[in-house]
């Protein structure tokens, strides 16, 4: 066979390979297409998150994950309450991620490089700046994590809170026996019932369940050390890039909201009566930013009006469990959430 000829073949095998692999790539599902014709978000929460996902005494959701939801909801579908919330745990939200079984997942999940280049997931902004610490009980007169060498720890499986305690531990050179349970209830009930002697998790959820309880809240203390840095955030499909865009901008204009001074109750009359070319712009009398997501004009209105901005969404569900803002304020009030320029 002549040379030219065999690297002709060579090439066209080539082709054809690549051919098969392309036919073999499933286009990703059109995220936006299916919301709107069933008319409804379905979006993945915690089991039971006080301050982020928990059903009141009638069955509807509270918490700042549910608030997300509502406001990619009102982006989208111009109502807020369209959505179906879909508990998972740890372990299943991944997959029912993955699979199609939810639209979006938001429910305390740690932005990480493995979980965007492995899973084929994509985290759109970061609505809750967190980080791992520890709890114990009062009795225990444990005033500080280095204290724990040889101590029993609570911890839900599948979890970057399970990699930064080990790491924590081995790094400090000290020595931990893991209770390891999957669902939130039991390993809280393992903790208050004494099977650990610690229990680690994001601070936020260690306040969450403390602001719980109603009879014995003072006798657990929240450790001073926090361990890592947790950004917690909404996570879709890779691929599906129109419905990343819209999660992400849904985010941006609620931080973008507070910094403009814009909140539920004045949006409507502000929409109407500014002069200010970067509210004019928000509002959507100027300017097609709205559609160029495929959505309306006045997408972000809506989204204020309905659900608010995210001081008043901290203010609802975080501030009652005992959280102060700190770096959860805008980034001109000494925190970190920084909205880049809508225009």
């Amino acid at each position: 066979m002549k040379l030219g000829t065999r690297i002709a073949g060579v090439a066209a095998a080539a082709v054809i390979a690549w051919a098969g692999h392309a036919q073999a790539q499933t286009a990703p599902a059109d995220t936006v297409a299916a919301i709107r014709a069933r008319g409804q978000l379905i979006c993945g929460v915690s089991v039971n998150a006080p301050g982020f996902a928990v059903p009141d005494s009638r069955g509807e959701f509270r918490g700042l994950d549910v608030d997300t939801c509502r406001a990619v909801a009102a982006a989208i579908l111009g109502d807020g309450t369209k959505v179906r919330f879909v508990p998972n745990t740890t372990v299943q939200r991944f997959p029912m991620l993955q699979s199609g079984e939810i639209d979006i997942l938001v429910r305390n999940t740690t932005w990480s490089m493995a979980r965007e280049t492995q899973l084929g997931l994509v985290f759109a902004g970061i609505n809750f700046y967190d980080g791992q610490g520890f709890m114990v009980r009062r009795s225990s007169n444990i005033t500080s994590a280095r204290q724990l060498d040889g101590a029993t720890v609570c911890v839900q499986p599948g979890t970057t809170t399970e990699l930064n305690l080990t790491d924590y531990f081995r790094t400090n050179r000290m020595r931990f026996t893991p209770v390891v349970i999957e669902q939130a209830e039991e390993i809280r009930a393992a903790f208050v019932a004494g099977r650990c002697d610690a229990y680690t998790n994001d601070a936020s959820s260690l306040a969450s369940f403390r602001a719980t309880r109603t009879t014995d809240a003072n006798e657990f203390v929240l450790l001073p050390e926090i361990i890592s840095k947790e950004p917690l955030g909404p996570a879709v499909r890779k691929g599906d890039w129109r419905f990343f865009d819209i999660v992400r901008w849904t985010l941006f204009a609620q931080i973008a909201a507070e910094e403009l001074g814009l909140n539920s109750g004045n949006i409507e009359e502000v929409a109407r009566t500014t002069t200010n070319p970067d509210i004019q712009r928000f509002v959507g009398r100027t300017g097609d930013l709205g559609r160029s997501m495929g959505l309306e004009n006045d997408w972000a209105v809506r989204i204020i009006r309905q659900v608010g901005n995210y001081g008043e969404m901290y203010e609802r569900n975080i501030t009652p469990i005992g959280i102060p803002r700190g770096v959860n304020n805008l980034w001109n009030n000494g925190g970190l959430h920084y909205a880049p320029p809508i225009r």
